[in-house]
């Protein structure tokens, strides 16, 4: 560089630096362009919120969200293509493990398909558990969790810890099947109420969606301690177990009562033994 004489202006070496910046404007104008024409806008980073579930041991959980076009959008999601997951479905799952564990998951509040923004409507959230050793002693139920733009205001705000608990019970529920008698359990889960006892309806609530970005759900299973009875009528308990009532002959699969509280027939158990009482097995 030569020294500048007295009354001349200096040059400034600024034109590869201007070409540079036009370079990253192009750029940068071409992929808004690109978003925009792909899906009408452009959207900020999916949020989601933590589910948790607290089961006892041999429980598989699994979470089933399902997914709607968004307030005002005129726009609807693909149909699902053969052999794919539709594109408003996201599935989780947790399997199962010997112990009593916490399952978690992190499920997005918001995410698009073929273009068309959608917000997360519903999370079922489905249990199954092992009665058994057999491949076939596996019995389910679920709990289900729905999501709102606004909430009215009878609904209680979302607790300052930034956990939402949600309490449910499961127990199992016995019968006999086909014309062997065999003992099979049917797997019930409902929320318990203020007293801690079972309710009619399943486990789980309503949710405003904006209140739950980076906040925590968690559903809490519990197993009753005694299993009861699949049905009303077929069973009479006395103090070691329950009987099971003969009904109109052994060959009768539904074999209610009817008052007879002194005709009964046997059973099998799952693991082959001839019982008349159960869980005892004899008396």
């Amino acid at each position: 560089m030569t020294a500048l004489q007295d009354g001349e202006k200096p040059v400034l070496e600024s034109a590869p630096s201007l070409r540079v910046i036009h370079r990253l404007l192009v750029r940068t104008v071409t992929i808004f362009a690109l978003a925009f024409a792909a899906g009408g806008c452009v959207f900020a980073p999916a949020q989601s919120f933590t589910l948790q579930a607290d089961v006892p041991a041999d429980f598989r959980v699994k979470a089933d969200a399902y997914y709607v076009p968004a307030t005002g959008e005129t726009c609807e999601a693909p149909p699902r293509k053969r052999g794919e997951v539709a594109p408003n479905r996201k599935f989780f799952k947790s399997e199962y493990q010997s112990v009593a564990r916490t399952a978690e998951f992190q499920i997005p509040l918001t995410t698009r398909a073929g273009g068309c923004p959608l917000v997360l409507r519903s999370v079922r959230l489905n249990l199954d558990a092992k009665w058994g050793t057999r491949w076939s002693d596996i019995s389910g139920d679920f709990a289900s969790l729905s999501f709102r733009d606004v909430l009215g205001a009878d609904f209680p705000d979302f607790p300052g810890s930034g956990t939402l608990e949600f309490q449910g019970q499961c127990q199992w529920l016995f019968r006999t099947a086909t014309s062997t008698r065999g003992i099979l359990k049917i797997f019930h889960c409902r929320a318990v109420g203020a007293d801690g006892q079972m309710v009619k309806h399943m486990a789980g609530g309503v949710l405003q969606r904006d209140h739950l970005p980076g906040r925590t759900v968690r559903m809490v299973f519990k197993m009753a301690a005694e299993e009861r009875p699949a049905g009303q009528d077929k069973w009479v308990r006395f103090p070691n177990g329950w009987k099971r009532c003969f009904g109109e002959s052994l060959e009768d699969q539904y074999a209610f009562c009817n008052g007879n509280t002194t005709d009964f027939k046997s059973f099998k158990m799952p693991d082959g033994r001839e019982c008349s009482v159960y869980p005892n097995c004899t008396e």
